[in-house]
């Protein structure tokens, strides 16, 4: 790990400051995903969680639903809200769903890369492998929406041994896939820069799928821990700056019985003039441009 990251104990650093002194950073991040019904085989990992092979109709009908259903309930109440979304972004539904895709673009939201499926994994990709998957997804997303991708979460949390070092390479500066701290950080790449903006497992609606048995939770304890967590962060940041990242998928929050807890979370992070609504795309540039760091 200290190939790339050096460790430094939050306790010593350097006051760390946000534009129009804001006290804390929030990045809303919307997971819009596609699942191929027969996905190629990986010899590294499999996604055939509930059956031995392809195809799983309830698994693959299910995460469908979230692009069909989820997302358009989900867009009503963020259209509501004073959150800048991040789409954490497989390519290729720009294709697959054009309705889609004219949403996020009519709405100005911010474009990372999630791969082309969530099925798609860099486990065992070669270094030139790797190098044309960010060829074609920069591209990609670059003529369907006029929009650069300039960081990204790797599919499905996967990656090379070489993933940062290639994607500074490709020009991204930003990556999501260290779950290490709550502010950016450097990422040591040779070429260029690569900044470490927190991501998120625990305030993650993923949590609430049943697939995942010891994290069966309902969307009211979901909002309880996001108001838990922006509580202590907010008055943490009274010192120095952080970083709380939501994490959301239409599939999940995106449910009749689920969305409604999403949007008393907005509501209650909303009421504080002092949050400075973000990306991760913006913090990077924060920390690129102004160095976020006070002396």
């Amino acid at each position: 790990m200290h190939r790339y990251v050096d460790y430094s104990p939050i306790v010593s650093r350097p006051v760390l400051r946000w534009p129009d002194d804001k006290r804390l950073a929030v990045n809303v991040v919307v997971n819009v995903e596609h699942y191929e019904f027969v996905p190629p085989r990986n010899p590294h990992r499999d996604y055939f969680y509930r059956v031995p092979a392809a195809p799983d109709i309830v698994g693959y009908s299910f995460r469908d639903y979230g692009n069909r259903v989820g997302f358009w309930r989900m867009l009503e109440v963020l259209d509501r809200s004073p959150a800048k979304v991040t789409c954490s972004l497989n390519v290729e539904t720009l294709n697959l769903f054009p309705e889609i895709r004219d949403a996020m673009v009519e709405r100005d939201w911010c474009f990372m890369s999630h791969g082309t499926y969530n099925t798609r994994l860099l486990y065992g990709a070669t270094a030139e492998e790797e190098r044309e998957f960010y060829r074609y997804t920069m591209r990609t997303v670059r003529d369907l929406t006029g929009k650069e991708l300039r960081g990204m979460l790797g599919p499905s949390f996967t990656a090379t041994e070489r993933t940062p070092e290639l994607m500074a390479e490709a020009g991204m500066v930003y990556t999501m896939d260290w779950f290490i701290d709550d502010q950016p950080f450097e990422v040591k790449v040779p070429r260029g820069r690569l900044i470490g903006v927190p991501y998120s497992r625990e305030l993650n609606d993923a949590l609430l799928f049943p697939g995942y048995p010891m994290y069966a939770f309902e969307g009211d304890y979901f909002e309880q821990i996001c108001r838990d967590q922006f509580d202590l962060l907010y008055r943490e940041s009274a010192e120095s700056g952080r970083v709380m990242t939501i994490a959301l998928h239409p599939l999940y929050m995106g449910l009749p019985h689920q969305v409604g807890y999403l949007n008393n979370m907005l509501e209650y992070i909303g009421r504080y003039d002092d949050v400075w609504w973000t990306t991760p795309e913006a913090i990077a540039d924060h920390m690129l441009q102004e160095g976020g760091w006070a002396a």
